[in-house]
């Protein structure tokens, strides 16, 4: 029988709680996402959260750690080769990615791929190299408003990011461009995870603002995924934010296009009023793009806490037979050196109303326990790697 109707999956995108055993692997050593964001900002305001139980994850400056937490807790570690978005979320819904995906940091793309890029968009390029999205737009926004060239980077992920104004340039037209580039990167020799676009507006240097019409063309998953078994059947599977891009929206029963973290939450909410069985996966992207890659802990805490004031009356509108899970996907600490994402454990808290013997469950093998649990409670198969957690819950 079916112990829980709904089930809630919500990533705190880039929210990781420590670095990984193997951290030194990635040059991450000493890399804590959440506890220096807490140092930067002398403790951070989040009353839900710690009655939940984060602060009985880690040891978090300003956090307090509860003897009765109201959630069950755990560090995952990830088993996956790499730190980025989709290594995490795919590995979550049951896939351990061997190899990690291809990419560009230190050289920029090719100019065999960019000349090839350029014929085929009818446009020359500028920039091709990494960066983050803001400093780019201030160096290339204005050039670009006289010349139309397109504004492409990467970063220390595995992307192609293509930037256009949406004043001169159409969301068709850059949208058409992002298919053309990713045809080009499933080329062995420059097959990448994901092709981004960054639609912007503005008029000068330091005005210029990223839209939420952002879109991105992933690889499809290389295997079934949970999502897919879910789907197969009959249940309700619900993409919110980039969780359907993430996924190519394989083993997705409807898409909600969200503009901010808070938006996210406001849609999660409306979804709690609906009569749905199945799983609600949501992604809060603004906690990596807008805070993390930009390093900005303070920006970073003041979301946390937006969220925790979200979660408290996400929280209030559950039933007995709903469960809250959340996790995140990799680290991204803001205090660290570079813009890249780190190799961190992330956090998992498991939430509903009626547990009594909530308790810290420690260190965890493979963000895949998430998958595992939801498929284990809809009594569906669990196509990839993953033990279940469901009769721990009680």
């Amino acid at each position: 029988m079916i112990r829980y109707k709904r089930i809630f999956l919500i990533v705190l995108d880039s929210l990781g709680v420590g670095e990984a055993h193997d951290a030194s692997l990635y040059h991450d050593e000493g890399a804590n996402t959440f506890a220096h964001i807490c140092e930067e900002n002398d403790g951070l305001n989040i009353p839900c959260l710690e009655k939940l139980g984060i602060g009985n994850i880690g040891h978090f400056h300003g956090i307090e750690s509860v003897s009765q937490q109201k959630a069950y807790t755990a560090r995952l570690e990830e088993v996956s080769n790499g730190k980025d978005t989709m290594t995490g979320h795919w590995e979550m819904m049951g896939l351990r990615v061997e190899k990690p995906f291809q990419t560009f940091t230190d050289t920029g793309f090719p100019q065999e791929f960019i000349h090839l890029f350029e014929e085929k968009t009818g446009r020359k390029c500028v920039g091709n190299y990494a960066e983050s999205g803001t400093k780019i737009l201030d160096k290339y926004g204005e050039h670009q408003l006289k010349t139309g060239d397109w504004i492409v980077y990467t970063s220390a992920d595995s992307v192609f990011q293509i930037a256009a104004n949406e004043e001169i340039i159409s969301l068709d037209e850059l949208y058409h461009a992002c298919e053309i580039a990713r045809e080009l990167t499933m080329d062995g020799k420059w097959k990448i995870g994901r092709v981004i676009a960054r639609p912007y507006i503005g008029k000068r240097k330091g005005e210029f603002v990223r839209t939420a019409n952002r879109h991105d063309l992933a690889l499809k998953p290389f295997a079934k995924t949970v999502l897919d078994s879910l789907k197969e059947n009959y249940f309700d599977v619900i993409g919110i934010g980039k969780i359907p891009d993430i996924f190519t929206n394989q083993g997705i029963t409807q898409s909600i296009h969200t503009t901010s973290n808070n938006d996210g939450m406001s849609q999660l909410l409306q979804l709690s009023q609906q009569n749905f069985t199945g799983l609600a996966f949501l992604n809060l992207v603004d906690f990596d793009a807008v805070y993390g890659h930009r390093r900005d802990p303070k920006g970073y805490g003041k979301a946390i806490e937006d969220f925790d004031k979200k979660l408290t009356e996400f929280i209030k509108s559950l039933n007995d037979n709903d469960l809250l899970m959340i996790t995140a996907d990799h680290g991204n600490d803001p205090t660290y050196r570079g813009t890249d994402h780190t190799r961190e454990n992330v956090p998992l808290i498991i939430y509903n109303k009626s547990f009594k013997n909530t308790k810290h469950l420690g260190l965890l093998k493979s963000y895949a326990i998430i998958g595992a649990t939801i498929s284990d409670n809809f009594e569906i198969d669990n196509p990839g790697i993953g033990e279940s957690l469901l009769d721990k819950l009680k």
